[in-house]
């Protein structure tokens, strides 16, 4: 990771929700999850806080880098209806070599609808890419 990353550093992310990141998509499978309303999912909601983190890292990464997300504590306190835009502001609270931990808040349209932290490790990609290969080949 490059040095000029600073805690400090903000970066807002949106989107519009669609039936795709909603409840019932979450896990089809499962009669649960499809019997439920369609709103934005907090599975999904949790992979968009993590994407608005990963695009404020993006200019701070070396050449064959990549982040993983290692830690995320969140709330998810109001549900948000497909067709509404969402936006992520998030913050860098801390950078510690290759660690950082990010402040997040994500609103729709009408309210705030989680909030949390979210702590990142950058790695080599070509490496964490061979030890996962490695990995599946044991099972």
């Amino acid at each position: 990771m490059k040095e000029s990353l600073k805690p400090g550093l903000e970066h807002t992310f949106s989107m519009v929700i669609t039936k795709e990141k909603t409840v019932p998509l979450v896990f089809p499978e499962s009669d649960i999850f499809r019997q439920m309303p369609e709103v934005f999912a907090t599975a999904f909601m949790v992979g968009f806080m993590e994407w608005a983190c990963m695009e404020a890292l993006r200019p701070y990464l070396e050449e064959g880098e990549c982040t993983l997300g290692t830690m995320i504590n969140v709330t998810h306190q109001a549900a948000t209806p497909v067709g509404m835009n969402v936006t992520a502001q998030v913050k860098c609270l801390e950078v510690d070599g290759k660690r950082t931990l990010w402040a997040i808040e994500a609103r729709d349209e009408v309210e705030v609808i989680g909030k949390g932290t979210h702590e990142r490790f950058a790695v080599n990609n070509e490496k964490f890419v061979s030890l996962v290969t490695a990995k599946g080949s044991k099972a």
